[in-house]
C-alpha cells in the first residue's frame, strides 16, 4: 500500500532524479548517493517506505512514500528523468520486486534513464551465484523493454566486514570459506560517487561500469590490514562451507541467503571476484579508497563494544 507523497523537486539541468534504496539494508550506497547529489546541487526525490524516514535524509530532497512492489502512480513516475534503482540482492524476492517496479516505470510512458546497481559478476553468463543471477534476470528484463539503462557492477563492499565486527573483536579472527581467493573490495562511498556522476552527466546509456577498489585482496590480506590499522593481531580462518553455513544460519540468515553466500564464496575461491578496474577514477576523477584507509575511517565501528 502506497502512503502519501512529499513535494517533488523541480526539474533543473539533467532533470529530476528518483533515488531508491536510500534507507534500510541498502543505505550504505543510497544514503551516500543522496549526500553526493546534494553536493552537486541536483534535483532529487528519494523513495522511502514510511514517511518518518524522510526526516533523516541528507540534503533537502523531495520524497515519495512507496515501495518497489507498491510503486508510485504513473503520474508521479512521469515526473522523473533519471531513476537510481537499488535493492538488496540478498533478499529472495529481489528480482521479482525490481521487475514489478520496472514494469510500472515502463507503463508510465516516460522512459527515464535507469541507473541500476548490480553485483560484479552479473554480467558473466557463467556466474551462477544466485545474487548475480537475480541481477542478470532484472537486466534482461530492462533490456527487453528497451529502457535506457546504465549498470554499475560493484565489487564486494568493504562494509560487509561490519557484519563481522563483533566476532573479529572477540576472537581476533576473520572467518570465511574463501580459500586463497581475492576480491576487488570497494567502499560504498565510491560506488555512490560513481553513481552520482552517471546520474548527473550525459553519455552513459547502455554502459556497464565495473566498480572496484584499488587492489584485489584475499581474506588473509584483509586480516593483515586489520592488524596494521588497529595494532592487534587478526588472523584469517579458512572455514569449511559446512561450518560457515551453520554460523550464517545461527546469525539469522535464511537457508536461501546462507546458500547464496556459499555460492559467492566459491566464486571468490575460483578467482571470479579478483577484478580490479580504474573505473571509479575514470568516472569521478578521484581514486577509490583503500581498505586500510576505510578501516581507519571505520575505527569506531570495529572497536566499540
Amino acid at each position: 500500500m502506497i502512503g502519501c507523497y512529499g513535494s517533488l523537486a523541480t526539474t533543473k539541468g539533467v532533470g529530476v532524479i528518483l533515488v531508491t534504496g536510500a534507507t534500510g539494508a541498502t543505505e550504505w550506497v543510497g544514503y551516500r548517493l543522496l549526500e553526493a547529489l546534494a553536493d552537486k546541487g541536483a534535483d532529487v526525490t528519494a523513495m522511502v517506505e514510511v514517511e518518518a524516514e524522510a526526516a533523516d535524509l541528507p540534503g533537502t530532497p523531495g520524497h515519495v512514500v512507496a515501495t518497489l512492489d507498491g510503486p508510485p502512480p504513473a503520474g508521479v513516475l512521469r515526473e522523473f528523468d533519471r531513476i537510481f534503482l537499488l535493492s538488496s540482492a540478498e533478499e529472495e524476492e529481489h528480482a521479482t520486486l525490481e521487475t514489478v517496479f520496472i514494469d510500472a516505470i515502463a507503463a508510465a510512458g516516460r522512459r527515464p534513464h535507469i541507473v541500476k546497481v548490480c553485483a560484479d559478476g552479473f554480467q558473466d553468463p557463467d556466474c551462477e551465484v544466485r545474487f548475480m543471477r537475480g541481477d542478470r534476470q532484472v537486466a534482461a528484463h530492462l533490456d527487453a523493454l528497451g529502457l535506457p539503462v546504465t549498470y554499475l557492477a560493484a565489487a564486494l563492499y568493504m562494509e560487509t566486514l561490519l557484519d563481522s565486527a563483533e566476532a573479529i573483536r572477540r576472537t581476533g579472527t576473520i572467518a570465511a570459506p574463501a580459500g586463497k581467493g581475492h576480491a576487488g573490495w570497494v567502499a560504498a562511498a565510491d560506488v555512490a560517487a560513481a553513481a552520482a556522476q552517471v546520474l548527473t552527466s550525459a553519455g552513459h546509456e547502455n554502459a556497464t561500469y565495473v566498480l572496484t577498489g584499488p587492489e584485489a585482496l584475499g581474506y588473509r590480506d584483509v586480516a593483515h590490514r586489520f592488524s596494521a590499522v588497529f595494532a592487534w593481531q587478526v588472523d584469517y580462518e579458512d572455514q569449511s562451507p559446512e561450518s560457515a553455513r551453520e554460523a550464517m544460519l545461527a546469525s539469522g540468515l535464511t537457508p536461501w541467503q546462507a546458500d547464496g553466500n556459499l555460492e559467492r564464496f566459491e566464486w571468490i575461491r575460483q578467482g571470479g571476484a579478483a577484478t580490479v578496474t580504474e573505473t571509479v577514477r575514470e568516472l569521478t576523477g578521484d581514486g577509490p579508497q583503500s581498505l586500510q584507509d576505510w578501516l581507519g575511517d571505520s575505527r569506531a565501528s570495529f572497536l566499540a563494544p
